[in-house]
């Protein structure tokens, strides 16, 4: 076969076979702010009045990233493995399901090249958290801190975020693998 290896009982494999796979996921999520909940972010409990309402605990960023990760690996959503109508997640630590999505990652064999994430809220700051958001994920996730990217920005007064109403979040993520297809 012209000296080209072969896979068992297949094709023979093609120099594009060889290369490492990269993969990019993109994922958003919002709640809105309500009494008599914990804002938390990033796995970080952040002093507010008020805190995001959902089934779990509502972490905008950590399920934004759980959905870039999950599209990136062409694994689904996180409402698909962790759906708000299973009182298993009820109020369970968006911390936990990280960790879960993170081992199916590593499970189809995908590593984490990076992570970058936006937080979009008027208030309160979250620069002196960062540092903390950042260390929960890339424990969560077995990567360093360095391939984690946090920020924020307001909506400049505008819409439901920009009222204080609620809070989104953007993660865009990339992952290789060198696994054979």
């Amino acid at each position: 076969m012209n000296g080209s290896r072969t896979r068992t009982g297949t094709q023979p494999l093609k120099s594009a076979d060889l290369l490492p796979t990269h993969r990019v996921g993109i994922g958003y999520d919002i709640h809105a702010f309500g009494a008599g909940r914990q804002l938390v972010l990033g796995g970080v409990n952040i002093p507010h009045t008020v805190g995001l309402i959902g089934h779990s605990d509502a972490d905008v960023l950590l399920h934004a990233i759980c959905d870039a990760l999950l599209g990136a690996a062409a694994l689904g959503d996180i409402g698909k493995h962790f759906p708000n109508t299973s009182s298993k997640y009820k109020g369970i630590s968006s911390l936990v399901l990280l960790e879960r999505v993170g081992r199916m990652i590593s499970k189809e064999n995908y590593l984490i090249i990076n992570i970058d994430t936006m937080l979009l809220l008027e208030s309160p700051k979250i620069l002196r958290y960062s540092p903390a958001i950042k260390r929960n994920i890339a424990a969560s996730l077995h990567i360093q801190t360095k391939q984690v990217s946090v920020k924020a920005t307001t909506n400049e007064g505008l819409g439901f975020i920009g009222r204080g109403e609620g809070c989104a979040a953007l993660a865009i993520v990339s992952l290789t693998s060198s696994k054979l297809s």
